[in-house]
């Protein structure tokens, strides 16, 4: 199984970008991971429905066909960190080539890119800052996978 996580935009802050690596790193244990950063410094819209549109394009340009592709969005399906990892396991169950999970930009995702979800996960109720939501799904990424396999980093 391969697993991808699609972010658009660099993170800035390198507390973020340590934490967030620290997890990733810790995924390369259980799945080929990897993480893709969408670079969106050449978008220069200013208009919202712009910007989505054009991230959009840069994004799905890095979509294969045959992958699965589950946004992070506040429309999503919330789910607590057990449900998740029974989530993530009838994922791998359905053996797609490559599983996605998408970060989109400040404003969210374009229509196009709603239309080529497979599925949507919601991290929280709460709005939580752009960057941050990276090291909140590594580490549900990481504790989803140490539940499925039974390790002692998740306690009930």
């Amino acid at each position: 199984m391969q697993i991808a996580y699609f972010a658009v935009g660099k993170t800035t802050s390198a507390a973020v970008r340590q934490l967030t690596d620290e997890y990733f790193g810790r995924i390369q244990r259980y799945a080929r991971f990897e993480e893709i950063v969408i670079d969106n410094t050449t978008v220069k819209a200013t208009d919202a429905e712009a910007v989505k549109a054009m991230e959009g394009d840069l994004l799905l340009k890095k979509i294969l066909p045959q992958d699965y592709v589950v946004l992070l969005d506040e429309r999503g399906k919330e789910y607590s960190s057990e449900e998740f990892a029974v989530y993530l396991q009838k994922l791998f169950n359905r053996s797609p080539r490559r599983l996605c999970f998408v970060t989109g930009g400040a404003y969210g995702f374009s229509e196009a890119v709603y239309a080529r979800a497979d599925g949507m996960l919601r991290l929280s109720k709460m709005t939580l800052a752009h960057q941050l939501v990276r090291a909140v799904f590594a580490e549900q990424l990481y504790r989803a996978f140490t539940i499925i396999h039974h390790e002692p980093y998740h306690h009930r």
